[in-house]
């Protein structure tokens, strides 16, 4: 079976911009075949090989940056360790957050199975972990709140975002790891398969001779969807 062509959203000769369909791993887990990965599907594509320089959860859509080169992928590593890639995200939540922006420091442990968990105060192994976030949306689901949420993560934590927002009492809708309160009534008739977590933007800084650069990703079918609906049931209004 053949699959449709990947979007392209940015092209440069030391790197590229792919808009990350959901349910697709950014690079092969252990147990995955190589091509079912986006980076193989990217490659098979472009007929090139290209470099990790970061990740987004599988079920994640969105703004993915892959390097050409061996030089573009140090450079491009360097800056995201640095801090210098600023990420911006949109999380569909159950709950409104409360104030409507702010900053959600909570340092953050690893937990079993391969997730994250809130630290407590002093703990071995917690990690720093800041995001900042302003409420963009609000509608009501038979009389349950739910926001959309525009997140700006300080620090590139595993599932920083996801955790985040579960800590102040809002997770991410059809979010299996941290949200299973969104799986039962009323959520659990909106028509979404996934979580509703997307890349909207990358902001990249020069990157060897190819200047910053913004890249965008509109929001996928199955997320419009989901506002339509939601507006259609009554929306709270905007922020």
């Amino acid at each position: 079976m053949s699959l449709e062509p990947l979007t392209l959203l940015a092209d440069n000769p030391r790197w590229i911009a792919v808009d990350k369909p959901p349910g697709i791993a950014a690079i092969p887990a252990r147990d995955e075949a190589p091509e079912e990965s986006l980076r193989h599907r990217l490659q098979q594509q472009l007929g090139v090989p290209l470099w990790v320089v970061h990740r987004i959860d599988r079920e994640t859509s969105g703004v993915m940056i892959y390097a050409r080169d061996a030089q573009a992928h140090r450079a491009l590593n360097l800056a995201f360790q640095r801090g210098q890639v600023a990420k911006t995200y949109l999380a569909w939540t159950a709950g409104v957050p409360d104030p409507a922006s702010g900053q959600i420091a909570v340092p953050l442990h690893a937990a079993r199975k391969g997730k994250m968990r809130p630290a407590t105060p002093g703990e071995p192994g917690a990690i720093s972990a800041r995001t900042d976030y302003a409420v963009e949306q609000q509608w009501s689901l038979a009389g349950a709140p739910i926001a959309r949420v525009r997140c700006h993560p300080r620090t590139g934590r595993q599932h920083q975002i996801r955790v985040h927002l579960r800590a102040i009492g809002c997770p991410i809708l059809r979010d299996s790891h941290y949200g299973l309160a969104t799986f039962k009534p009323p959520y659990d008739t909106l028509p979404l398969t996934r979580l509703a977590l997307h890349a909207a933007a990358i902001e990249l800084p020069r990157v060897l001779d190819q200047p910053a650069q913004q890249v965008e990703a509109a929001v996928p079918g199955d997320l419009r969807e989901l506002e339509l609906l939601l507006a259609a049931r009554g929306a709270l209004g905007q922020t």
